[in-house]
């Protein structure tokens, strides 16, 4: 680790690994509510912990995100971070808002917390996935663009690389995008179209700039190949990337009372969204397959390589699968949404998340470039627990959706939403029992950190 400033990514990595634990124990609290009706409602109704829940998976990604360009920046840079003590200032900004924002769904009926921060002067509350009050809302911008203007200045004065100027990019559009949450219409379609535009162009396109630039970081660093080789794929895959998310963006577009040309817009274009997740898995196997040395710390590769695949299967096949026009029209709002969400989710950024963490942590702990070989088991494990246990929920919730589909949807004689919830509870159990050892896994991950150090021998193998 070169750069002392570097240090303040560590808080944020931390943050982020908490809130994820947040986020997965208020999956199985939904999930249980799933079947058993009334668990916990009078404490914890299922709008409110379903919105902690999405809350807590943007506010965990997004420290992550802010974590790694930290860490990242001032090496591609080759400087020092312009202005460390305000990364940590903007740290405990972030954290208060998000504690409090969360503190404030759990504590009071949502109207209340309206009420009381002001929601009538400026409404921007009661939306999907933008929940959030206006002023922690405003809070999360002043964040952000103070960590803009952080990096963005480090990098201006530092080395321009295809890194830093893809990443710097992505935290721009991201910025942007999010801005259009205060600004909330009385037209159900257009308010819709602008969902679209901040959530879909997130996930589906700026994020995967964000996403692109910190695993081409991350596969310089293990595999020592040539940096204009891997630039190259770089400016390739995010044209792609950009190319099927901005227009693949129709395939939201079907059903809300827009023109019918998305229809063919949104499919065309949805099949161009898996090419770049395909790029990026053949290219990280090929690279780690010809790398000319070998990294120490062997867990960042066993993260990388899956991060790349699951991806291409839940977020690009899946996703693809999910958004063709004549098959959306019966598969819209079932149980396969949630299975195409939730491998997305973990595989492109959670996982990218957790990359980047087990690259750098080793270094900001001060412990070189690994931790003792007894600590890579125990992530090795929680990998494992937690990939296969996300494909296991993602495979459920894709055989409940085909169900729900044919008995509420295709059958002769169609059943009830509730009927149909009531023929396919085995697989919510089996659902539950998933999130359950993914749970475990995460708790493996948290304790191979608190592993001890490296020993000796290990200390010299890594100089």
């Amino acid at each position: 680790m070169p750069y002392s400033s570097q240090l303040v990514a560590k808080p944020y990595f931390i943050a982020a690994i908490v809130l994820f634990f947040g986020q997965t124990l208020f999956g199985l609290i939904l999930g249980l509510q799933y079947i058993i009706g009334n668990f916990l409602f009078t404490i914890l109704p299922f709008n409110i912990a379903r919105m902690v829940h999405i809350d807590l998976l943007i506010l965990w990604l997004l420290f992550g995100f802010m974590g790694a360009a930290y860490y990242l920046v001032p090496e591609e840079a080759e400087r020092e971070l312009y202005h460390p003590k305000l990364a940590i200032v903007l740290f405990w900004l972030f954290l208060i808002i998000s504690i409090l924002t969360i503190l404030g769904y759990l504590s009071m009926p949502y109207a209340k917390l309206a009420e009381i921060t002001g929601n009538h002067l400026f409404p921007t509350m009661g939306r999907e996935y933008l929940g959030q009050p206006t002023i922690a809302k405003l809070g999360i911008v002043v964040v952000v663009v103070g960590f803009l203007y952080n990096i963005g200045m480090t990098i201006f004065l530092g080395r321009k690389t295809a890194i830093n100027t893809v990443l710097l990019t992505g935290f721009v559009g991201l910025v942007l995008l999010f801005l259009l949450a205060f600004y909330n219409t009385n037209n159900l379609v257009l308010e819709k179209y602008y969902e679209a535009w901040i959530i879909h162009l997130w996930v589906e396109g700026v994020w995967v700039l964000i996403m692109a630039a910190i695993l081409t970081f991350v596969m310089i660093k293990l595999t020592g190949i040539d940096r204009e080789r891997i630039e190259k794929w770089l400016y390739i895959i995010i044209t792609i990337a950009l190319m099927g998310g901005i227009i693949g963006t129709g395939h939201h577009y079907f059903w809300i009372g827009t023109p019918e040309y998305w229809q063919w817009w949104g499919s065309i274009f949805s099949f161009i969204e898996p090419l770049p997740y395909f790029i990026m898995t053949v290219l990280a196997f090929n690279m780690v397959n010809h790398r000319p040395h070998e990294y120490p710390n062997k867990l960042p590769t066993l993260w990388i390589l899956g991060t790349v695949t699951i991806t291409f299967f839940g977020a690009g096949v899946l996703g693809f699968l999910h958004a063709i026009a004549p098959v959306n029209y019966y598969t819209h709002g079932t149980q396969i949404t949630s299975a195409h969400s939730h491998l997305s989710f973990y595989a492109a950024y959670g996982m990218t998340v957790l990359t980047i963490i087990s690259y750098a942590m080793p270094w900001l702990r001060g412990r070189g470039a690994a931790n003792n070989r007894t600590s890579q088991v125990w992530e090795k494990w929680s990998f494992w627990l937690m990939s296969v246990s996300m494909i296991f929920i993602a495979s459920i919730l894709t055989a409940a959706g085909i169900f729900q589909v044919y008995l509420q949807r295709v059958s002769e004689t169609p059943l009830s939403f509730m009927q149909t919830q009531d023929k396919i509870v085995l697989l919510y159990w089996l659902r539950e029992i998933a999130g359950l050892v993914f749970l475990i896994g995460l708790v493996v991950y948290i304790i191979s950190f608190f592993i001890g150090g490296e020993t000796k021998e290990e200390v010299a193998a890594n100089v």
